[in-house]
């Protein structure tokens, strides 16, 4: 008789464990606990477990990209999240998507007193907004404290605000060179979402990594989302 109920404690014991694991796994709209073993730059990090995970709706300066030079602001970002984030237990969100192109988690990211990671980047100056359909749960946020940082000159908003502007006539006689700039497939330092006008007259802006970004040729640049819908430009519907 106890080593049926004995048994039958090791089968519920099981049991509860594979349900526990899998409460843990990330899915849609979801939510998981993990703890941060590294920052790998200031919008990606690196779980206890390996996996990597990128923040949703947020683009930080970069620090690590191959072939890339460390982009102004970058290290202070990466920073800031290396001391905000590392060996911290986190609470991760998922919206619809799970994963990016490379593999890594795409995360809303919580900290154990409730504070939004990603919101703090975007509101503290370190990152710009990157949204992506479909993962728009928090896209009006991030643009609500985008405003506020750039209105506020925070962060990578102080430097833009420090450098030197154009002349008016400097404007003038260049803005023949700015459509045909446009056209070049590099971007324009700051800036890289392409502005295009379809063949139905329709303004539409992509971001990096949307689904016809790399295909699209701009007829204008933009550094903020922001910044394309101010221009009249609208994202793509699906």
């Amino acid at each position: 008789m106890k080593q049926w109920m004995l048994a039958g404690m090791m089968v519920v014991a099981m049991l509860v464990g594979t349900a526990c694991a899998a409460d843990q796994q990330p899915k849609p709209n979801g939510e998981m606990e993990a703890t941060i073993k590294r920052v790998v730059d200031g919008d990606t990090f690196e779980l206890s477990g390996g996996e990597k995970v990128r923040m949703i709706g947020v683009d930080t300066p970069e620090t690590v990209k191959p072939n890339t030079p460390v982009q102004p602001y970058g290290k202070e970002a990466s920073d800031y999240s290396k001391e905000l984030l590392t060996g911290k237990q986190v609470t991760l969100k998922f919206d619809v998507e799970i994963k990016d192109r490379y593999g890594r988690l795409l995360a809303y990211v919580y900290l154990p007193d409730g504070s939004f990671v990603n919101e703090k980047l975007v509101r503290e100056g370190y990152a710009r907004i990157m949204t992506i359909p479909p993962n728009v749960a928090h896209a009006d946020l991030f643009l609500e404290a985008e405003r506020e940082a750039r209105e506020q000159n925070r962060g990578l908003w102080a430097l833009e605000e420090s450098q030197p502007k154009e002349s008016s006539e400097k404007k003038t006689s260049t803005s023949g060179e700015s459509k045909k700039s446009a056209q070049s497939s590099e971007a324009p330092e700051g800036k890289l979402i392409k502005g295009n006008i379809n063949s139905k007259g329709e303004k539409i802006y992509h971001v990096p990594g949307s689904a016809n970004y790399d295909r699209t040729n701009p007829e204008e640049w933009f550094a903020t989302e922001e910044e394309a819908q101010a221009a009249g430009y609208r994202a793509p519907k699906r």
